[in-house]
């Protein structure tokens, strides 16, 4: 029975107590710790765990009744509880983003090699069906030579998200809408295609005047054979959500949407039926992920700590992600192309020097420690 410490009481540490409690044959929630230990004990309260309740990191970690270790907390402090986590002897399961910066992601990987245990990094939606789908579509070659592909991460934020003390600040959330919600959607492009060679991108704010980082952002990555195109947002209504896939033979996208075309003599298009059809029975086919999104990511990590497999995204994984958004971050200072990967010479591997060089688009005026209510939407039900 795996012993899990929660660090932090936000609305995302109950997301983890939820996705924990389906797995009493696995885990059991033994502690949990906020700065506002009256957050933790609520938190606990609400969801009827029967744990021990610190207002301090320091202290869980020094609780020998906890194997494991759920690091809920705002991003700047990613890095630091990780690598106390991992000092202590304790698996970690990091929440996105992974860290602030590509050397707080070297510094993390390098303590989970010294202290043998598992370092996992959440990206819930690998884990949802149709993702899963098309990602064996793709490496099956179905669609054939893939020529171009597109990512819409859109999300909408009131100017009031911004409120909260540690978002909008390039120093405590490392970024905008690329960090905090299309982190999401380009460890899904990296899952699929790889790592590309290069981005070309531009930021901008267009409706948070409290947040010094961006809330819209295009970005354009080049790979040997394709390219990719990536649009984030916090401004649009209805959080439409997609990712489509243009191969010579066919498209599909997600939500599941599949087109075929065969040629007219003169060259336009006319409906490949059949072709279509194969794509519609070769979907079909294939099973249902048996669990979904964070469900099924914390059983990996469970499962992983047991020894009955690997964990599927580890530190390496999750710097994949913060190299691209750095990517996108230094093309969008500097107007051109930026080559990957980014050394450690680069001013964008490093937090403090990358800071001073991005744009404040607005001042942050407004400042709370904490929302009346911790409910939070998880966005567009990706797929659905």
């Amino acid at each position: 029975m795996i012993k899990i410490g929660i660090a932090g009481a936000g609305a995302i540490a109950g997301v983890h107590i939820d996705s924990y409690k389906r797995f009493p044959e696995h885990c059991k929630i033994t502690a949990v710790c906020d700065t506002f230990k009256d957050k933790a004990e609520a938190m606990a309260a609400e969801k009827g765990l029967k744990a021990r309740v610190y207002g301090d990191l320091a202290q869980l970690l020094a609780d020998p009744g906890v194997d494991a270790v759920s690091i809920c907390l705002p991003p700047n402090a990613h890095c630091s509880a990780a690598m106390d986590g991992l000092g202590a002897g304790k698996h970690v399961l990091v929440e996105k983003p992974m860290a602030g910066s590509l050397e707080e992601c070297d510094r993390m990987i390098r303590a989970a090699e010294e202290s043998g245990k598992i370092l996992g990094i959440v990206s819930q939606n690998r884990y949802k069906t149709p993702v899963d789908k098309l990602k064996r579509i793709v490496d099956r070659s179905l669609l054939g030579k893939i020529s171009y592909a597109s990512f819409d991460s859109l999300w909408w934020r009131a100017p009031t998200y911004y409120d909260l003390w540690w978002r909008g600040t390039w120093a405590q959330e490392s970024g905008g809408c690329f960090m905090s919600h299309a982190v999401h959607y380009l460890d899904l492009m990296h899952y699929l295609f790889g790592m590309p060679s290069g981005v070309r991108a531009t930021i901008h704010n267009v409706g948070h005047d409290n947040s010094e980082c961006e809330d819209l952002g295009f970005a354009v990555f080049d790979y040997p054979d394709k390219k990719i195109h990536f649009t984030c947002s916090l401004v649009c209504n209805g959080e439409r959500q997609s990712i489509t896939v243009e191969g010579e033979n066919a498209s599909a996208s997600v939500p599941w949407t599949v087109y075929a075309n065969q040629s007219l003599p003169n060259g336009f298009p006319q409906e490949d039926s059949d072709g279509r059809k194969a794509l519609e029975e070769a979907y079909s086919s294939m099973a249902n992920l048996p669990f979904e999104g964070h469900d099924a990511q914390l059983l990996n990590f469970l499962r992983a700590i047991e020894g009955y497999e690997a964990i599927a995204l580890d530190g390496r994984a999750g710097k994949k992600t913060i190299e691209l958004i750095m990517g996108i971050y230094k093309s969008s200072v500097t107007g051109g192309l930026v080559s990957f990967p980014l050394k450690p010479e680069d001013p964008f591997y490093r937090k403090e020097s990358m800071v001073k060089l991005m744009p404040k688009f607005h001042e942050k005026k407004k400042s709370v420690d904490n929302f009346s209510a911790s409910t939070i939407t998880l966005g567009r039900d990706l797929g659905r």
